[in-house]
Formats: structure tokens, C-alpha cells, sequence
């Protein structure tokens, strides 16, 4: 399944097909998203529909386990209400979420410095310790040593970078601190600008758990300079409370990793490239001068 665009008329058959109670609510079109595609369905609905091959297994994987997480969570979240299954209309499944009101902070970047305290409270809810069904991830909530074979790739959208030494040095340092020895902890696995919404320059929901998983908090803490303004880092993890002095070193090494590709993609986007988001280079470049700091 390549990645491309439906149309309304689709979606609108797909409801009268499987949820007609819903069928004629107004559909309007939602810019963003890279796996699935979004439309807004009445006031506080969103519909979701896979358009990449992998996504189909990832929207069943929050269909099952985000309404297990969502009721102990501060933030708004998209909990699937409806599910559907393939049909001859469509072959995969497909979900009628809450939505989340607000503007992706690719878009209206977290401005106020009191989200530390609210990112910190939703991660905390969040971090606890998963069942041995809980999904696993190849990229994320593992040690960075695993990854390491990949940095020299990474490092060649900022090669020119007089920052791009001491990035690195980052990610060293993530690799030689101790590696999480606790349980695997719930992680959402993708916090950056795209999967988070503002309202008023405040952290006002988290959208997106495709990449939900267990594993070492550190991956989701690597938001503190990912996603709040400058100087917001450690009022986060002094809210936070749990982090110590590795996790908190090997936060800072996901917060690169997530930076520099942040910046590929929104390079990809700048130069008209398949799969790229312009908006996620400048937010890219912003999350490695907060780390940097």
C-alpha cells in the first residue's frame, strides 16, 4: 500500500457501510499524518484510515491497547469508539477516534514553559509497568548500542553542521551510561511536534500511539527538548521526578536521534521529495539547539 491520498466519497461510503449512525455527520479534510489519513467527523470525531503498508497493523495495535491506557491519562487522547473491519469496500481496517482539539505543534510550537509540568504528568501516568503481551519495538525503548551502526547515516544531514561534533558526543555518551534495568515501562514511542497538539501555546493533547510499546522510558523523556521551549528541560524533570542521571543521558541521545531525523524529513519536504514534511526541519534544527544548550 503506497502512501497516497483518499477521497471523501470513500470515507462516506465506509460509514453508511459500517456505522450509518454516523454516516451523515459533516467530513472535512485534516492536513498532516504519515500513516494513516485523518479526517475531522462532526464535532468530536476523527476518522483513520491506513495508507502506508505498515499501517494497517499498526492502527489494530492501537485499537486494542489505547482504550486500556487512555482512562488513566491527563491528556486528551484519539481512543478509538469505533472499530471496522476490511470489507469490499475497503481491505483493512479502519477507526473512528475521538478527536483531539488543537494545532500540531510542528504548526504552533509549545510555547509556555508550565507544559513541563503537564508533559511530565501525562508521562508519568503513562510510564508504568507493561504486561509481557505489550507490544515491542525495533526502534524505540531500546539501548542506543543497538542503533549504533547507524549514526554515521544520520549524521549527514547536519555534516556541515559546527554542531554536528558535539551531537555526536551525545549520542556517545547515551550509548556508554547504563542501560534501563527496571520493567518495560508504556511508551508512547513517538512524541515529536507532529503528535502533539497546542492550544494557546500550551501541550493540550497527544495524538498518534502507532508506535506504542514497552520499553525504556528514555525514548519518550527525549521529548523534554523535542517538544517544550528552551529552557523547559529541567522543570520537566524535576516534575517528573523518576529520571536519573543515565536515563536522563540517554534521553538526551534519543532527543538527537529524533532531531536529526526530524531534519531529513523536513529536508525531504523543502526539496519536494516523496514523504517529506517541511514543517519538521526547523523543528528538528530547535530540538538540537535546546539539547545542545
Amino acid at each position: 500500500m503506497g502512501e497516497f491520498r483518499f477521497e471523501q466519497d470513500l470515507v462516506r461510503a465506509l460509514l453508511r457501510d459500517q456505522h450509518p449512525d454516523l454516516a451523515e455527520l459533516e467530513l472535512r479534510d485534516v492536513d498532516g499524518g504519515w500513516d494513516n489519513q485523518q479526517w475531522r467527523l462532526g464535532p468530536d470525531l476523527a476518522v483513520r484510515m491506513p495508507r502506508t503498508e505498515r499501517a494497517p497493523d499498526l492502527l489494530r495495535m492501537e485499537q486494542k491497547w489505547l482504550p486500556v491506557l487512555a482512562g488513566r491519562l491527563p491528556l486528551p487522547t484519539p481512543v478509538p469508539v469505533r472499530t471496522a473491519e476490511p470489507s469490499e469496500l475497503f481491505e483493512h481496517t479502519w477507526t473512528v477516534a475521538r478527536w483531539v482539539e488543537g494545532d500540531p505543534a510542528d504548526h504552533a510550537p509549545i510555547t509556555r514553559a508550565d507544559s513541563a509540568e503537564v508533559l511530565a504528568g501525562f508521562l508519568n501516568a503513562l510510564h508504568r509497568p507493561a504486561p509481557a503481551d505489550a507490544p515491542a519495538n525495533p526502534a524505540r525503548g531500546i539501548p542506543m548500542a543497538a542503533m549504533r551502526h547507524d549514526f554515521d547515516g544520520w549524521f549527514t544531514v547536519i555534516a556541515r553542521d559546527p554542531n554536528a561534533k558535539a551531537a555526536r558526543e551525545i549520542l556517545e555518551q547515551a550509548v556508554a551510561a547504563p542501560v534501563w534495568d527496571g520493567p518495560p515501562l508504556w511508551l508512547h514511542g513517538d512524541l515529536h511536534p507532529a503528535n502533539v497538539v497546542v492550544r494557546d501555546g500550551m501541550l493540550a493533547g497527544v495524538i498518534d500511539f502507532g508506535e506504542l510499546c514497552a520499553g525504556d522510558p528514555a525514548t519518550d523523556l527525549a521529548a523534554a527538548w523535542v517538544l517544550l521551549p528552551e529552557g523547559a528541560a529541567s522543570r520537566f524533570f524535576d516534575a517528573y521526578e523518576h529520571a536519573d542521571e543515565a536515563t536522563v543521558a540517554r534521553a538526551r541521545g534519543w532527543a538527537v536521534w529524533r532531531a536529526l531525523a526530524l531534519i531529513g524529513i523536513g529536508r525531504n519536504g523543502r526539496l519536494g521529495l516523496p514523504g517529506g514534511k517541511p514543517t519538521w526541519e526547523p523543528a528538528g534544527h530547535a530540538t538540537l539547539d535546546r539539547v545542545l544548550a
